[in-house]
Parts: C-alpha cells; sequence; structure tokens
C-alpha cells in the first residue's frame, strides 16, 4: 500500500513537469515547443514524457498489468503518438486541414494542463490497489 502511494506520489510529479514543459496559449503553441524537442532529436521528445516510462518502470517493477494498468498505457500511449502525428502534419507536411487549423488557434485554459496530473496518478493508485 505504501509503495502504491509513492509511486502516485512521484508519478504526479512527473505530470506536473509535463504540464510545465508543454503549458502554452494555444494547442499550435504546445506542438511548437514540443516540435523544438522533436527536431533536435525524437529520443529528447521521448525523454520529456517521463508520466509513460515512470509507468512502464512499476508495470515492470510490481508485474501489475490489469485492466486499469493497460488502459492508462493506452491513453498515454495514444498521447505521444497523437502528438507525433499532429507534429509531422502541421510542421513537417504541412497539410492541415481548415477544421484542424481552426481547432489549434483555440485558447486553451491553463486547467487544461493538468488533466494529466488530475487523471493519472489516481488511475495509477487504483490499478495497484
Amino acid at each position: 500500500m505504501e509503495n502504491a502511494l509513492l509511486f502516485t506520489i512521484i508519478l504526479l510529479f512527473a505530470e506536473l513537469f509535463e504540464a510545465y514543459i508543454q503549458r502554452a496559449q494555444t494547442l499550435l503553441d504546445v506542438l511548437e515547443k514540443l516540435y523544438a524537442y522533436y527536431q533536435k532529436s525524437i529520443f529528447l521528445f521521448f525523454l520529456i514524457q517521463p508520466g509513460f516510462y515512470f509507468i512502464m518502470f512499476i508495470v515492470l517493477l510490481t508485474g501489475v498489468l490489469n485492466v486499469t494498468m493497460v488502459f492508462l498505457l493506452a491513453i498515454k500511449i495514444f498521447d505521444i503518438f497523437y502528438k507525433i502525428e499532429l507534429i509531422k502534419k502541421v510542421f513537417i507536411e504541412r497539410e492541415v486541414s481548415q477544421e484542424i487549423a481552426q481547432m489549434l488557434e483555440w485558447k486553451m485554459p491553463s486547467m487544461f494542463f493538468f488533466m494529466g496530473a488530475a487523471l493519472y496518478p489516481p488511475l495509477l493508485f487504483y490499478a495497484l490497489t
């Protein structure tokens, strides 16, 4: 039980770090920040996703792979690869539909970036207990 709480707190800090790095006014600004890391190295882009690696570490350490843990991993994987696809479409291929271009310009409330910190740690705690 105490390990579950410790792991949850560590994941909370990892998610707050991700929120701090990705925080911006619009989705386009977020993608621009992430694209700067992507341009330097794809490995650097993946390194700024510590929550994903920490969850993988917990799965390997504890051997827990229940439905909640699989759901948590799936969300994290989808999030990372969706960002990569958006970066490729917007900055590399420069093929963006009108609807997506409008969506990229929407103002994002600052609470949006803390959704990961509010969602992932409780899911991890639930998966481990």
